[in-house]
Parts: structure tokens; C-alpha cells; sequence
């Protein structure tokens, strides 16, 4: 081990010392003093660091898409000045105050994960059982980092020719002096489903109790393989993953109840893993969901009073993020969505709806529901994949999937107005530039030789 190495973890595990001491009650977690991780409770400090840490910057997304609009007399020019130029897709030349998504915490996390695998021989006082979820939680989170990564900086999987586009350097080894170019799309979603595979062989929990359900487990293997299927366009394996999650977590909170739990709530029968935190302070102050997007919500939705909450008759306020208890990376309402739209991909008319039917019922009150019945059995195939689309919008809004599942789709051209200027997203605009920083620290990075 290189001698910048050593400096390295040496202060990453003083600074989880300091840093996890202020960890709040939902991040169980206590700090175990050392400086170079040996024994399992380290590695495990280690670990948690990274999830406690990791970036929460998905919901930036959100920014981008149908789902927010940007009001020209915000509360705060300073937060309207961070998320502007996100909002009407000005990459070019972005304002510097503009806030941008976490890279050099994705690498970071990428590798503490690095270093875990390669020292797993090294791991003392933990049973095997102990070491093999560790390392697999590693393997998982590497996946997790690249996939974000290669959905941010490079083409649409589905709008590419994935072998010979440019992805994002892949990063497999715990190497401070590595300075790697980009690999193509095509070999960054290979080695996040071989990471996949390596995570599914050695975790052996399947549920963390709450509170330490931020850590991933082998439901969330499953959950990932689906997502990551879907955005590939490979429909029956996609299917098939999402089966499997729902095999094992087919819990679905129940919205038509009184005082039901949010579905992204970390004790939610739904969440799979609690790991991302999506916050809502950012549209309040400068903006509001789109009224073109709550229109998607039909009557008797009760996601509408659930989700949100009505400020004016055409102004709606987010209830689903802004507090730590509403964390949630996977949940089992999209295992469903994702089975039902692959599915019907298939040409699997009857089965989609089948899958499709369960959120349908914990969501919409008996009218509602029996007119979605009545519905559905009319639709041909193509305005039933139209209707599950719409189904994801309604159902994953303000979570940070919409923008992935407009990138992977038709990539729609949207048009906003500001200070009577124009801007259009199109089909370029749904690939981010790298980082400024990432390509003044590493100028190789954008070269891509097939």
C-alpha cells in the first residue's frame, strides 16, 4: 500500500470519528476511534461513513424535468440562483453559483468500496457470514455509484449504440494515482450487473430493522437489477428481477386509509433501502410542481392529498420530501411498475394489468379504482404502456426517477419562458457535461477511442 494510500484512509477514519458522533438517531451508529480499519466494526464505520455520506442529489434531477416550475418572484434569489440554470438546461455556461450533482462524492464512494473488496482477506473478528455482507454491500454500492454516474454524464442506453458511445471511467481499484479515461456505455452497464452478480453471492440479509435500513441488502440487489434492466431495454429480464423483488417485499402502503404512511418513508412497509434523502425546501422557495404534471393525477387519487397539498386552487405544495425520515432509494411500488411496463413491452397485455392492479387499489379510492379497471380493459397495448408511463409520473414524482425515465424514453422536447426568453430541452440537453472539475483535474477523460 502506497504511502498516499495510508494518508488517505488514515483520514477518512479520523474523519468518521468526528463526523459520526453527530449522527442523528435514525443513523444508529457508533464511532469506533480507530485510524486504520482492521476488524469488522471498522470496516463497518468505514462503510457507514459512505452511506451516511453519500450523495443526496438524485432529487436535482427533478429540476430538469415537467415536474417543477420556477416562479419569477422567489422567496430567495440566492436559491433561485442555485437551481436556474438547471432548470432551463443551461450546461453551457452555467452561472457559477449553480448547484450541480455530487461526482467527487460518487467517486469517493466508489473507492471506500474499492478498498473494502480488496482487503476483505484482511477483515479480522467478523464471522464470514459478517464479512460477506460487508463486501457485498460494497460490491452494491460500486454498482449503485456507476449506474448514477453513466444515467448522468452519458447517452441514453436505449438512444445509442452503447458499445462504441462513451460512458464514464470505470473505477475498480483503490488507486489514488489512477487517472482513467471513460469507458464505453455498454462496458459501464456490464460491470454494474457484474457487480450485481458478486453482490447477490455474498449478502445474506434481506431486511436491516429500521434504523440501519439505509444499508443494502439482498432485496436491493434485485431492485437494482430491475432498474437497470429497464433502462437497458432488455423487457423479460427486467421482469424477471422485478418479480423476484416483489416475490420477496410485496408489502404496498395503503394511501386510501386514514393517516397512512408515506411510501418513502424509512418505516414504510414499502422501502427496500433508505438510503437517499429527497428534499422539498428547495422547491418551496423557488418554485412549485408543474400544474401541466398534476394534471396527470385523475379524481380520486388520493396521492393528490397524500403527496401534496393544496396552497390555491391551481398551487400545490410537496408533502413527500424534506426530512430525513423520508428517505428511499428502492421501494416495492416500482418492482411493480417496472414489471407491469415490461410486461406489456412483451405484448403481455393480461399480465401487466395484473401487476399493475395492486398499486392501482392502494392508491385510488373504489371509484376511482373500478373506472381504472373498466379502463385498462379497453386499451390496446400501446395506450397501456402509455398509461403505466403516466403511472410511474404519478406514482415516483419528486423522487428522482422521472428525468431517467424521460432520458430512456422519448425524451420529450420541453420549452420553458424566463424573463421572455425561451429555452428548449432536446435530445442532447438529456446528457449532463462532465463536471468542470472532473475535466481540469483529468483533461483525458472526454477522450473516447472505441
Amino acid at each position: 500500500m502506497n504511502i498516499k494510500h495510508l494518508l488517505l484512509i488514515s483520514c477518512l477514519c479520523c474523519g468518521t470519528m468526528v463526523l459520526l458522533t453527530s449522527c442523528n438517531d435514525f443513523l444508529d451508529i457508533t464511532p469506533t476511534g480507530k485510524v486504520i480499519a482492521k476488524t469488522g466494526e471498522e470496516y463497518r464505520s468505514l462503510l457507514t461513513y459512505e452511506y451516511k455520506y453519500f450523495p443526496k442529489d438524485r432529487y436535482l434531477t427533478t429540476v430538469r424535468t415537467d415536474e417543477v416550475i420556477l416562479t419569477a418572484k422567489a422567496t430567495s434569489t440566492t436559491d433561485q440562483d442555485a437551481y436556474l440554470d438547471l432548470w432551463r438546461w443551461k450546461d453551457d455556461d452555467p452561472s457559477v453559483t449553480t448547484t450541480y450533482f455530487n461526482w467527487r462524492g460518487y467517486y469517493h464512494a466508489i473507492y471506500i468500496a474499492n478498498y473494502i473488496i480488496e482487503h476483505r482477506g484482511e477483515i479480522a473478528n467478523a464471522t464470514h457470514q459478517e464479512v460477506n455482507q460487508l463486501v457485498g454491500e460494497a460490491y452494491m454500492m460500486r454498482a449503485y455509484c456507476h449506474f448514477l454516474l453513466v444515467n448522468l454524464y452519458a447517452e441514453p442506453y436505449t438512444h445509442c449504440t452503447p458499445a462504441s458511445t462513451r460512458g464514464v471511467p470505470i473505477q475498480l481499484a483503490a488507486d489514488v494515482n489512477a487517472v482513467p479515461r471513460s469507458s464505453s456505455v455498454e462496458a459501464v452497464y456490464s460491470q454494474v450487473l457484474s457487480d450485481l452478480d458478486q453482490a447477490a453471492g455474498l449478502m445474506n440479509v434481506r431486511q436491516w430493522e429500521s434504523g440501519l435500513n439505509y444499508r443494502f441488502n439482498t432485496t436491493s440487489v434485485a431492485a437494482l437489477r430491475a432498474r437497470v434492466c429497464l433502462y437497458m431495454g432488455r423487457w423479460q429480464d427486467a421482469l424477471d428481477a422485478a418479480n423476484n423483488v416483489i416475490s420477496v417485499h410485496a408489502d404496498i402502503e395503503d394511501l386510501t386509509v386514514a393517516n397512512p404512511q408515506l411510501p418513502n418513508h424509512y418505516k414504510s412497509v414499502e422501502n427496500i433501502v433508505a438510503l437517499e434523502r429527497f428534499s422539498t425546501n428547495e422547491y418551496t422557495v423557488v418554485g412549485m410542481p408543474n400544474p401541466d404534471f398534476m394534471a396527470l393525477y385523475r379524481s380520486g387519487d388520493q396521492r393528490l392529498t397524500q403527496y401534496y397539498k393544496r396552497a390555491t386552487s391551481s398551487r400545490y405544495t410537496l408533502l413527500k420530501g424534506g426530512a430525513d425520515e423520508l428517505s428511499c432509494s428502492f421501494r416495492s411500488s416500482e418492482a411493480y411498475l417496472t414489471a407491469a411496463e415490461a410486461a406489456c413491452r412483451l405484448g403481455r397485455h393480461a399480465d401487466a394489468v395484473q401487476r399493475l392492479e395492486p398499486l392501482l387499489k392502494h392508491r385510488l379510492n373504489a371509484e376511482a379504482y373500478d373506472e381504472a379497471q373498466a379502463l385498462m380493459a379497453t386499451m390496446t397495448n400501446d395506450q397501456l404502456l402509455q398509461e403505466i408511463l403516466d403511472e410511474r409520473a404519478r406514482e415516483l414524482a419528486f423522487e428522482g426517477h422521472r428525468w431517467y425515465d424521460l432520458r430512456r424514453t422519448t425524451r420529450p422536447a420541453l420549452q420553458r419562458q424566463w424573463e421572455d426568453q425561451t429555452y428548449t430541452l432536446t435530445p442532447e440537453h438529456y446528457t449532463m457535461r462532465f463536471p468542470t472539475e472532473a475535466v481540469e483535474a483529468n483533461p483525458e477523460i472526454e477522450i473516447w477511442n472505441n
